[in-house]
Formats: structure tokens, sequence, C-alpha cells
């Protein structure tokens, strides 16, 4: 039912604009506002929060029907829960009601603000700062790669609290975008998600109160990867999404695609192409189910699944877009087609939050 509720509203509310959001690299402002309309912006806000309390299957099956026809608008409800993770599994109970409240009604987009310029795969290398000063903390630094940075109004902000203890002197903190001092650098022109903008954040001696720290001193780090174990599952629902909906075009397309006095559709080479991709795809699927029930049911072996799935469906995303565009022919190449977007979409979901290289070495350390 679930399923059957938002593949409507997506196919009404969101697909109507997705080949413009892409050509005019706009934030996709209808999809915010049809999916807040429905509760569906940031469905993983627990109930006692004023949220939806979806579980995390059903957070996963809401991102990947949302990207089954725009993978920029699937960012809404995938960020959401990466920005505000932190805030859920860590923050006091005083934040938890302070942010997860505005979230759940629709009043503001959280972000999250981990990698930095000099550091993207060794996170643990970040240099922004958080110095202690009597009630409040001062932060200095910059973020990169900062998906919707600018639209979001709440960021989870990772920062350095005491130098000499490397990945455990890191702090996370709640920073709001009126907060004094943070500002945003220009959208960067990207291959694909155009419609979800991805900017620097700056902060420069950003004042905030000291009850805004997330968790103990000293304990961002373990609070951030502890997220990623949990949100990776959502960018493998987006890949899961981008695959199923390339996979759906083609189909369509080589029945009606004549050739040599009949549909491609017929031809054994073509349907073998369509064989193995819809074989892969319930794969990654089926993967990306079980971790999102390991998700939430906190199992030991979640750190192993949730690198998996992640990087197995993003691997297949990516193939099964590229032999969308191959199945299409010369026309697979064009704008006027949405395989040659979703193609350019796939691509970033094996790359961030953990490159598929570094999801393998996660995977190794984590063997089940």
């Amino acid at each position: 039912m679930l399923r059957e509720t938002v593949r409507a509203l997506a196919e009404a509310k969101i697909a109507p604009y997705a080949a413009a959001v892409d050509e005019e690299a706009r934030f996709p402002q209808e999809a915010l506002d049809a999916l807040t309309a429905a509760d569906l912006h940031a469905v993983h806000v627990p109930e006692e929060y004023g949220g939806a309390g979806a579980d995390a299957l059903a957070t996963v099956i809401v991102i990947e029907e949302v990207a089954r026809v725009c993978a920029s608008s699937s960012l809404i409800p995938a960020v959401n829960k990466l920005g505000s993770l932190p805030v859920i599994l860590s923050g006091s109970e005083d934040l938890k009601k302070k942010y997860l409240g505005p979230l759940a009604k629709g009043d503001g987009m959280f972000s999250y603000c981990l990698s930095e310029p000099d550091a993207g795969s060794d996170a643990a290398g970040m240099k922004t700062r958080a110095v202690r000063d009597g009630d409040f903390w001062v932060l200095n630094g910059v973020k990169r790669w900062i998906t919707n940075a600018g639209v979001s109004k709440y960021y989870t902000v990772m920062a350095v609290t005491d130098p000499t203890k490397r990945s455990k002197g890191i702090s996370a903190f709640v920073v709001e975008k009126s907060d004094e001092g943070v500002s945003f650098g220009a959208p960067e022109k990207k291959l694909g998600i155009k419609g979800s903008p991805t900017r620097e954040v700056y902060f420069d001696n950003v004042r905030i109160p000291a009850d805004r720290i997330i968790g103990e001193e000293g304990t961002g780090f373990a609070t951030a990867m502890k997220t990623l174990d949990h949100t990776r599952i959502t960018i493998a629902a987006q890949a899961l999404g981008i695959a199923q909906g390339a996979l759906d075009y083609a189909k369509g397309y080589v029945q009606e695609r004549k050739q040599f006095g009949k549909p491609i559709g017929d031809f054994q080479g073509v349907q073998f192409m369509l064989a193995d991709m819809a074989m892969k795809l319930e794969a990654a699927r089926q993967l990306t189910y079980s971790a999102a029930a390991k998700s939430e049911r906190l199992d030991g072996d979640l750190t192993f699944f949730g690198a998996a799935a992640k990087c197995f469906a993003s691997d297949v995303a990516m193939e099964i877009t590229t032999d969308a565009v191959q199945l299409l022919g010369g026309y697979g190449y064009t704008r006027d087609y949405p395989v040659e977007r979703m193609m350019r979409d796939a691509k970033i979901t094996q790359i961030y939050e953990g490159t598929n290289q570094v999801q393998r070495i996660v995977m190794a350390r984590n063997l089940p």
C-alpha cells in the first residue's frame, strides 16, 4: 500500500518536473511541496516528535519510489534522514524535541556536514574547529559536498574539539542556517542529481549555544559512522529506484521499437540484456531490504550489510542505466528520453556516503 501511494504521488506530482529540474539545475520545489503535503518528506522521524514513525524498510520504499522518477527529489527524504539521524541516535531529549518536531512538520530540512576539501574518504582528517567559550561553542571551517546546502534550515556539523585525539577529538553539533557567520559557496556544476544543490558551507566564528552539541564531547565521529551504517541503505534505495525507472522505460521501448520487421524485444540478444538487468536489480533489492531490516533491529552485522547494500545496488544501478541507454540506441543518448539522465544520476550513488572502494574496506573489516 505504501509503495502504491508513493508511486502514484511520484508519477503525478514529481515525474512531470524531473526533466526540467535536471535541465535547469534547480531545486525540485514541486517535489518538496508534494512530499511535505503527504507527510513523506521525513517519514523516519519517530511519532513522539510528531513524525510518521516509519521504520527503515518503509523509508527505503519511499526513497526508492521517488528515485524511480527523479533522483534529485529522492534526496529530500534521504538527506533529511542523514542530517537528523545523529540527533536521533545521540542527541539529548531537549535537542530531539527542538529539531525533530519542525523537521516532521516540514518547517525545515536537515543536511549533514562531514566532508571537507581535504577530508573526504579520510573524514577523521577534518580541520573544522569548535572551541568552547563559556556557554557557547565557536565554529570555524569549511565543509564541502553538502547536499541541499542553502535550502536546508538545519545542519549537523562535525568539528574538531580536541586536535590531539584525531577521531576521538571530534564532536557533533546542530547549526542553523540563520546563525551568524554561516554562509554558502556557489552550487557545484555536476554530472547528475542537478536538482539537488551541492555547495560548500562556511563557518566564520559561528557562536552556538553549548546545548547544541549532539551527545558527549568527542563522540561526534562515532555518531557520524553509526549514522552512515543506517543511511548507506537509503543510498542503496536511491540506486534501486533509478535502476527500476531505467528498466521500466527500456522494457516499454523495446516492445514498441521495430527493426527488421519486428519489435527489438523479440530478439534474444535484447531479451538476455533485460533478463540480466532484472535479475541484478532484484538481487540488489533483496540485499537492500535485508539491510533495512537489520538497521531496524540494530543487528550486530549491520555495518557489513549497510556497506554491501550500498556498494552492490549502486554498481548495479550504473550497469542497468548504461544498458538502458544502449537498448534505446541513439535515442538513449539524447535528453529527449529519460534514461540518459538516469545514467548520469546513477553515477553519484557509487561515490557519496563513502565511495564503493571504501565500502569494500568497510566490508572486509566487518566480515560476518
